[in-house]
């Protein structure tokens, strides 16, 4: 049974539709004003809550914190540097066996999820060996 979703929860996934990377809320929030349909902040922090809750958004934190927002289609995995802040897709997914055997044996409904590795990239890596080599 699909949930009636309102006006704002709408024009959020119609949105998220044309975008195909993450997006802050505060980028939505100037994405809709730039494009007349503007609605309050605080909407789209509650209308994008209402879409996660429902299995039709999901949210990927990044290592600072930042919370970036896309369509629920396919789970996202990451190589995440903690210096430069790449973040590199993986796209192998070593955990969808995993997730089938908790949700028969935890009878819970799994949505989507994500796997982040952090550490340093291949050019933060290099830099770090030379600063580490002039000291």
């Amino acid at each position: 049974m699909r949930a009636i979703r309102t006006r704002s929860q709408e024009r959020i996934l119609n949105l998220l539709k044309t975008i195909k990377q993450g997006i802050s809320a505060q980028d939505i929030y100037v994405e809709l004003r730039n494009s007349n349909q503007s609605m309050g902040l605080a909407t789209v922090y509650r209308s994008l809550e209402a879409l996660k809750l429902e299995g039709l958004v999901q949210v990927r934190t990044l290592a600072n914190g930042e919370a970036l927002y896309s369509l629920a289609q396919q789970d996202k995995h990451h190589l995440t540097c903690l210096q430069c802040g790449v973040s590199i897709p993986i796209n192998q997914c070593p955990v969808h066996n995993l997730e089938d055997q908790l949700e028969s044996s935890h009878k819970f409904k799994i949505f989507y999820h994500t796997l982040e590795f952090f550490g340093l990239c291949s050019q933060c890596q290099s830099l770090q060996a030379v600063g580490m080599a002039t000291e």
